[in-house]
């Protein structure tokens, strides 16, 4: 396939409706000639249709020339993306709440579990978005990570995988909906109910995904960028100076190359979901794919982030920790004193609220795409795309601040959403899409075998991360509650 062909964009309907294109060589001839039924019983075909002689946009319902112009300009809207402004849009996505936990998850883990850790699971993630880039080539019919659930188990495995995206990406709008209230909160001084600030953050969340395409969306990725550079650079020179002035300097600081004394398997499990929770870029890998206009650059674009990702979380991890020690704060930034934490949490809303904004339009894009499937509205440049997309956003905006005000306290918030979700589009889905879409061959035949084992592996250790986290973030929640350690539902009581 030529590295200039634009890929289809699909919506999230049947992936085995597209016909292919019967000039490119990604599908064979028995794909170009798969033809399946809907539920009403007609034949039907792909939400987008395929480049080809008649183009991408004869597979829509087009009835006019108004429409058919419509459509051609949301498709060329919709495949500006290239690896560079790709690598930043993923950055925007990845590298905003995961860093403010690190710090905490080492004061658990102890210094040598966390950087092994750190470095470790994010070589893993490489991998595993890897193997999805791959499965995204191989099927450019994919467009969200609920196709490929498809592909893997049907119309069931793209329900529930389906279900797991929307609820995945609706819970961190939540969690930096969270963290901008907390922000505000230690920026005023805490006078102000925190349901106001909780409001605020979500006004601003919803206003910055307003932008459907993420072309639109990348030049604000570099204020992003900056942002939390200079938010975790004040943090560390704020503790840097705090623990060299203490009495005792330095070496006072109490550190430790091990987990901390009375860690409990809950306290060990939930930093472990934290440190993988930072490393979530591949959910919303597909669907930035699906807007490349060369999609073979991905493999640039998942390097590039994912050593920036290395470096950075654990550079955090370790110098904050080592700064404050045991009694670090998630997040990190309220560890660095009230008058500088309130310069580092304003330095550091625009990666709060740009890198929420961008899970909103990623799961608003899916959504969309399965409502306007095969109607021009899709591509959100009529009135009725423009008015239908700001609903919808706006429904999981204020969806994802309710999940906020119920779960209304950091570590939990991304430990459960880590161990139910992330495990998955991290770990043991990539795992099995190498078993059963990629591998060519028995499994334990030439370098098979390799790839076997270690996709093997991945797959355990997600599942285990699954199980044992799932419980540890329950029984944590269930516990802070019992013992009336955080603030009620709704509460104007500050954020814990």
């Amino acid at each position: 396939m030529s590295p200039n062909q634009n890929y289809p964009e699909t919506t999230g309907q049947d992936v085995s409706h597209v016909v292919s294109d019967p000039v490119s060589p990604s599908h064979s001839k028995k794909q170009a000639r798969e033809r399946t039924h809907d539920d009403s019983g007609s034949d039907t075909i792909g939400t987008t249709g395929v480049l080809g002689a008649n183009g991408p946009m004869s597979r829509l319902a087009l009835t006019t020339d108004e429409e058919k112009q419509k459509a051609e300009e949301g498709h060329a809207k919709f495949h500006r993306l290239g690896w560079k402004r790709l690598t930043i849009i993923l950055i925007v996505e990845a590298i905003a709440l995961g860093s403010l936990s690190l710090p905490s998850a080492f004061a658990t883990l102890g210094m040598v579990a966390g950087v092994i850790l750190c470095v470790g699971l994010g070589l893993v993630a490489i991998y595993t978005s890897h193997i999805v880039g791959q499965v995204k080539l191989k099927f450019p019919e994919v467009s969200h990570y609920a196709d490929a659930g498809r592909l893997l188990f049907g119309r069931a495995g793209y329900e529930i995988v389906g279900a797991m995206f929307v609820l995945q990406l609706t819970f961190l709008v939540g969690s930096h909906c969270l963290t901008g209230t907390i922000a505000f909160q230690t920026i005023s001084g805490g006078g102000t109910c925190a349901v106001v600030w909780g409001v605020v953050s979500a006004i601003i969340l919803l206003i910055l995904a307003i932008p459907p395409t993420f072309t639109e969306l990348a030049w604000l990725g570099y204020i992003d960028f900056g942002s939390i550079v200079v938010a975790i650079g004040i943090t560390m020179i704020a503790t840097g100076i705090q623990a060299t002035d203490q009495p005792g300097g330095m070496a006072a600081v109490p550190w430790s190359a091990w987990p901390k004394e009375g860690c409990s398997l809950v306290d060990a499990v939930i930093a472990v979901t934290n440190i993988v929770f930072a490393y979530s870029f591949a959910i919303t890998q597909m669907s930035m794919m699906a807007e490349m206009h060369t999609p073979t650059d991905y493999v640039k674009s998942i390097w590039a982030l994912g050593i920036t990702e290395i470096i950075i979380y654990t550079l955090t991890g370790a110098i904050v920790y080592s700064f404050v020690g045991v009694g670090v704060e998630s997040p990190a930034l309220s560890s660095a004193g009230t008058l500088v934490a309130k310069f580092a949490y304003g330095f550091g809303l625009p990666v709060i609220f740009i890198s929420g904004s961008i899970n909103t339009t990623v799961v608003g894009r899916y959504l969309h795409g399965r409502m306007y499937a095969n109607s021009v509205t899709r591509y959100i440049n009529t009135p009725k795309g423009w008015i239908s997309w700001l609903v919808l956003i706006t429904v999981i905006t204020v969806i994802a601040f309710i999940i906020a005000e119920v779960i209304p306290f950091f570590n939990d918030l991304l430990s459960l959403s880590s161990a139910l979700f992330i495990t998955g589009f991290t770990f043991y889905f990539p795992a099995l899409m190498w078993f059963m879409l990629l591998k060519e061959g028995p499994w334990h035949k030439g370098a098979n075998l390799y790839k076997s084992i270690v996709n093997a592996a991945v797959f355990v250790v997600g599942v285990a991360i699954l199980i044992g986290g799932t419980y540890s973030s329950i029984w944590d929640i269930v516990h802070q509650f019992t013992e009336g350690k955080v603030r009620g539902v709704f509460s104007c009581s500050p954020v814990a």
